[in-house]
């Protein structure tokens, strides 16, 4: 059942390259104004503020396209929590410690069409919504994310 305001992480996955696999891992950890410790979008060394960080997915919307988690390369994949009511500038609990601010949808690219093709156009407005790292800590899969 999805919820407006709560969910749970359901899959982690790094990008440690640009067209690497995914890595698929149990925790993360989130650095305050950087982004996930191990990805290649962790980049922030110059003081601005990268709006994206992090690329969250819900579950719900992957089943709806017939993709599998980590297709189209989220870093958090989330279950119960309605992506589609975030908006830029909303914010998200994860876990005890990590808060995330939503900086805006992410625009499917033309790699979603190597995924099959017409899928950039079928995804306009659906591929999940990116954020910033407003304050870091570890996060796991099975952990509540929560609308604050």
């Amino acid at each position: 059942m999805v919820n407006i305001k709560q969910g749970k992480v359901v899959s982690l996955r790094l990008c440690v390259g640009s067209r690497d696999p995914m890595e698929e891992v149990d925790q993360a950890v989130v650095l305050a104004g950087k982004g996930i410790e191990g990805d290649r979008h962790n980049l922030n060394e110059d003081g601005v503020k990268s709006k994206r960080q992090i690329l969250l997915m819900d579950r719900e919307t992957l089943s709806r396209f017939q993709l599998d988690d980590g297709v189209i390369r989220e870093n958090i994949t989330l279950e119960g929590l309605e992506l589609s009511s975030l908006a830029d500038g909303d914010r998200v609990s994860v876990g005890s410690d990590v808060v995330l601010q939503i900086t805006g949808e992410c625009e499917p690219c033309s790699r979603m069409d190597e995924i099959r093709q017409g899928l950039q156009v079928e995804l306009k407005g659906q591929r999940g919504m990116l954020a910033y790292a407003e304050s870091g800590g570890a996060i796991s899969v099975g952990d509540s994310i929560t609308v604050i």
